[in-house]
């Protein structure tokens, strides 16, 4: 068992992110930050985070593109009512216009009428035709979740062809593949996270974003205005996936805003609707509890529709 721990993706993704502190901890450039965020939503959901950041200058040139150059490391401790997590992440930034990241996620949690932190999502009853309630089934800390995942982004600021402090439009497009795992679910099982809709599945996601954006110039507080896309698409190999939707990507759109209130302290509020399978009827429109395999797509109006998901704010001090 220690030996198949060791072997496991997120375990190798954690020592990664110790290398670049062993080989560049003689640099006396090296800086380092720790920060305190408070997430709030319209949802029944809050999480309290913990960052350590270290950063270290490597491959840095006299270009503009090349001066910052860096691999950044984060430390993060994650906690809310129902769910506890540690996170690893490296981010290299080999020129000024691309990222690219690995990182890794362990977590646990429990589950209480306030909302499921962890657990096997089943069905009730055999099928027959009819539609079953699903159920949310774990003891605290019964099993672990981790996931493992790699990512690049391309990113653009209009400033750096022409400057000027009324020219900072920002556009930064991102694509992560992740690897995801509960400990308890076998293949083809569904499981819960951290209140979410219960449909993860133990295998590979695809991720993207897309954000457009403009860095205010003369606000003394609003900093940051910006519009982001997000697409969640699994690659699980599930044959009845078409029956249900399970082939469809989930789209979340967001507004944001960005608030420096003083050099320590930034707020972000996000306004954000997503889209949601579209299953014909109101009653099922809602789910109700009900099993979300038994619910056939429609195509009389097609097969997504958007609806409100959440007003959200993260409150932010770095050290």
């Amino acid at each position: 068992m220690l030996i198949k721990f060791f072997q496991k993706p997120f375990f190798l993704v954690l020592v990664f992110v110790c290398i670049p502190c062993v080989i560049l901890a003689a640099n006396d450039e090296i800086t380092s930050s720790t920060s305190l965020s408070l997430q709030l939503s319209t949802r029944p959901e809050a999480k309290l985070s913990v960052t350590q950041s270290f950063m270290f200058p490597v491959l840095r040139g006299s270009s503009p593109f090349t001066s910052g150059n860096n691999i950044r490391t984060n430390l993060t401790a994650e906690i809310s009512p129902i769910s506890l997590a540690g996170i690893g992440e490296i981010i290299f930034t080999p020129a000024a216009f691309l990222e690219i990241d690995i990182g890794s996620r362990i977590g646990s949690g429990w589950n209480m009428p306030l909302g499921n932190g962890i657990g096997l999502n089943q069905p009730i009853g055999s099928s027959g035709g009819s539609l079953r309630k699903s159920e949310v089934s774990g003891e605290p800390f019964d099993g672990f979740q981790w996931s493992a995942w790699a990512g690049g982004a391309l990113q653009f600021d209009m400033a750096a062809l022409y400057p000027g402090d009324w020219n900072h439009v920002i556009i930064r497009v991102y694509n992560q593949l992740r690897f995801s795992s509960y400990t308890r679910a076998e293949s083809g099982e569904s499981w819960v996270l951290e209140h979410d809709d219960g449909e993860n599945m133990n295998g590979w996601t695809l991720y993207s974003n897309a954000v457009l954006g403009y860095q205010m110039p003369l606000s003394p507080v609003l900093d940051f205005v910006g519009f982001m896309a997000e697409a969640d698409y699994n690659l699980y190999d599930h044959s009845g996936k078409d029956y249900w939707g399970g082939n469809l990507p989930q789209w979340t759109f967001s507004t944001m805003f960005n608030f420096s209130i003083t050099p320590n302290f930034s707020t972000t509020l996000i306004a954000q609707m997503r889209t949601r399978r579209n299953h014909g009827t109101s009653d099922l429109e809602n789910n109700n509890g009900y099993w979300y395999q038994d619910m056939p797509i429609s195509n009389e109006n097609g097969k997504l529709r958007f609806v409100f998901y959440r007003v959200a704010a993260i409150l932010t001090y770095t050290f």
